[in-house]
């Protein structure tokens, strides 16, 4: 899996919005989607390299395309 390290939780939720994603519900974690794929993202600081490269996979984003959006 790929590392995407030291992303800050409102970084992430703002790349995945410039990706087509939107905000769906707010909690412990933020929930979005894009009408087919739904994503979670943790609200802590900074994501763990692991899951933000999974959360970037799941949305469909190579690690370079997920970079350029930040």
């Amino acid at each position: 899996m790929p590392k995407i390290p030291g992303v800050n939780h409102l970084d992430a939720i703002k790349a995945l919005e410039k990706a087509g994603f939107r905000i769906l519900r707010q909690g412990k974690h933020v929930v979005m989607s894009d009408g087919t794929r739904i994503l979670t993202i943790p609200r802590h600081n900074p994501v763990n390299a692991f899951t933000m490269g999974g959360i970037a996979r799941d949305a469909g984003l190579s690690v370079e395309e997920f970079k350029k959006l930040l």
